[in-house]
C-alpha cells in the first residue's frame, strides 16, 4: 500500500526534505484519470526527484463564490490519500485566503515556487491560471521558470470520445445520475466521506436502520436511491443501499443528506467516519403515500442493490 504523502500548508521555512521536488500544479478535485495523466507526465519529466502536488484549500471557487452550492468531489484528506496512491510523496496544500488571492503571478513563481519550495521542475495542464485576477498562465509560467532555472513541462489534457476528462464533466455525470460513468473517469467509484450524525431514527421503526451522513461540502449528486459499498473505520467494506435527498415522505426538510442502510450489519456507528461509494443509481427520490408504501419500496430497493452488487 503506498505511503501517505507528507502535507505542508505553508511554503515558508520548509525542511530540506520537502524541497527540490517536481511539482504538479492544480486543484486536483476528484483526482481523476486526467489528473493521473498529469502526474505520470510529471514523474516522467524528472524521475530522479520526489513527486509533489501544489494545491489549495479551500478551492479558490469556494473563496470567491462562498454562496454557491457545494461542489467538491473530494475534500482535503481524501484528495491527499488519492494523490498518495498515485505516487505523490509531498502535498503542498496552501491556504487560499484573501491575502493569497492578491498575490501577483510573478510573486507566486518567485516567492512560492522558487524561493519557498525550491522546485526543480514544474508541470501544469493547459488551463492552469494563477496569481491575482488569474494574471498568469502556462506560457508565463514556462517563461519565468526558465529564467529561474526551473524545468517546465506542459501536460496535455487526457481526452476520450466525449472530449477532455475534467472535474466539471464528472460533476455533471453525478448530478445527472450516472455514477458508473463518473467512476470510469475517476478510476474508482465516487465516494462521500463523512461522520455519522444522529437522525430521527425513523428507519429503525420500519426495519431499515440507517447511518445519516451530512453531505457537507460535497457535491450533491442526483437525488434518489443508490447501490453502495461502505468502508468502515477498521477498513472493512460492507454492501448497502442509500438514499440521497430530502426524504419527501417523512420530512421534506430543506437540507439534503445521505442515509445508508448497511446489509447484515449491527453496531453503533455514531460519530465514526464512513466512506460511502456510489455504484449504481436505482431510482429517483419520490414521495410515498405512507410508511407502509415507503417500507415496501425500501425493501425492493435493497433487493435490487444486492443484485447490482453481486449478492
Amino acid at each position: 500500500m503506498p505511503a501517505a504523502p507528507s502535507i505542508y500548508r505553508d511554503w515558508r521555512n520548509l525542511p530540506e526534505t520537502a524541497r527540490s521536488a517536481t511539482v504538479a500544479l492544480g486543484n486536483f478535485d476528484g483526482v481523476h484519470l486526467g489528473h493521473a495523466h498529469v502526474l505520470r507526465t510529471a514523474h516522467a519529466a524528472r524521475p530522479d526527484t520526489p513527486l509533489a502536488v501544489l494545491t489549495f484549500e479551500p478551492h479558490p471557487r469556494e473563496h470567491f463564490r462562498p454562496d454557491d452550492p457545494p461542489f467538491r468531489l473530494t475534500l482535503s484528506a481524501e484528495r491527499a490519500a488519492a494523490l498518495g496512491s498515485l505516487g505523490v510523496r509531498i502535498v503542498y496544500e496552501l491556504a487560499f485566503d484573501a491575502a493569497f488571492s492578491l498575490m501577483p503571478a510573478e510573486a507566486f513563481i518567485g516567492e512560492v515556487l522558487h524561493a519557498g519550495l525550491g522546485a526543480k521542475h514544474l508541470v501544469s495542464g493547459p488551463d492552469f491560471a494563477f496569481g491575482h485576477r488569474r494574471g498568469g498562465g502556462t506560457a508565463f509560467l514556462a517563461e519565468r521558470a526558465e529564467t529561474l532555472g526551473i524545468g517546465f513541462t506542459a501536460a496535455q489534457m487526457l481526452t476520450d470520445a466525449g472530449g477532455p476528462i475534467s472535474s466539471s464533466r464528472i460533476r455533471r455525470l453525478l448530478q445527472d445520475g450516472y455514477p458508473e460513468r463518473a467512476a470510469s473517469e475517476l478510476g474508482r467509484p465516487w465516494a462521500i466521506v463523512g461522520s455519522v450524525a444522529h437522525g430521527d431514527k425513523r428507519g429503525r421503526t420500519i426495519g431499515f436502520p440507517t447511518a445519516n451522513i451530512p453531505l457537507g461540502r460535497h457535491l450533491e449528486p442526483a437525488r434518489g436511491v443508490y447501490a453502495v459499498t461502505v468502508k468502515l473505520p477498521d477498513g472493512a467494506v460492507m454492501p448497502g443501499v442509500a438514499n440521497i435527498g430530502r426524504r419527501p415522505t417523512v420530512n421534506a426538510g430543506p437540507e439534503s443528506r445521505l442515509e445508508v442502510n448497511l446489509f447484515d450489519f449491527s453496531g453503533d456507528l455514531y460519530g465514526q467516519e464512513l466512506s460511502v461509494s456510489l455504484h449504481a443509481f436505482l431510482r429517483s427520490e419520490r414521495r410515498f403515500a405512507g410508511l407502509d408504501e415507503l417500507k415496501a419500496a425500501i425493501a425492493a430497493d435493497a433487493a435490487q442493490a444486492r443484485t447490482v452488487l453481486g449478492g
